[in-house]
């Protein structure tokens, strides 16, 4: 398919998405959550991918926040529905079966963070700036921002940068959790590159079962999360890939996974 949006680059089992309106600091409107649906779908299907980077073109922007110039005159109805497609895409990323990897070059306020929260990693250039600066124009984070903020760095923190709007450096996002790590602007790619790599060496089924233990045990208590951390442990155990990675393991060779 081809996007006005985005650029999407599919290379050595990597995906990379690149929201690409340099010229609005990428602000997510509505024809870009769409195309970023459709990608995931389309990538989500691609037995090649095993990892996905996702970052915004130029170097001043991941994305700046969603496009308060269509937003301005909007309705209350209208509003609603457009916070319910942001979240329904940003679900797409959150649930997606295969590793997401943020590259957070310059801001990512607003809907910008509430994209980087959707993600598994956040790898933060050390020229990004994170907020959710929603309170200084009269309205709350609309994409998931009061939910997903809290898990990442705790409920006051979420409400510090919440309740005042403030922007915080890549330092400060690693520093309380919101990234998981920082690096030169210009290492940036590079570095997503070598993470994404890294993952994709390992077992894909293991990764997804380990990403999926990992989000839905946040949201049970521990006993059932125990529960269906066992079940995934044990459904390892009917893989071909667990059967290699032991024996390769003994063997003291690489192992060769194939992902069934």
């Amino acid at each position: 398919m081809n996007y006005t949006n985005l650029l999407i680059d599919i290379t050595d089992g990597v995906a990379v998405v690149t929201i690409n309106r340099p010229e609005a600091l990428n602000a997510l409107s509505k024809d870009i959550l769409e195309e970023l649906g459709v990608a995931f779908a389309a990538i989500e299907k691609n037995e090649t991918v095993a990892c996905v980077i996702l970052t915004g073109s130029g170097a001043k922007a991941f994305v700046a926040g969603a496009d308060i110039a269509a937003m301005q005159s909007m309705n209350a109805v209208a509003a609603e529905n457009f916070a319910r497609l942001g979240h329904a895409v940003l679900s797409v990323i959150e649930n997606f079966p295969k590793p997401v990897i943020a590259a957070v070059n310059g801001f990512a306020l607003g809907g910008g963070c509430e994209l980087a929260m959707a993600c598994d990693i956040r790898i933060a250039a050390d020229n990004a700036r994170f907020g959710q600066p929603e309170v200084n124009l009269g309205v709350i984070p609309g994409f998931g921002g009061t939910l997903h903020l809290s898990r990442l760095v705790g409920k006051g923190r979420a409400k510090e940068l919440i309740f005042t709007g403030d922007m915080i450096d890549a330092h400060e996002a690693y520093r309380i959790g919101l990234a998981n790590k920082v690096v030169a602007a210009d290492e940036l790619i590079a570095a997503a590159h070598s993470m994404a790599a890294k993952i994709s060496s390992k077992g894909p089924v293991a990764v997804r079962f380990a990403k999926q233990s990992v989000d839905s045990g946040l949201e049970m208590d521990l006993d059932r999360a125990r529960c269906a951390e066992a079940s995934l442990f044990g459904l390892c155990f009917a893989t071909a890939d667990q059967k290699e990675g032991m024996q390769a393991f003994l063997d003291k060779r690489p192992a060769k996974f194939t992902g069934c």
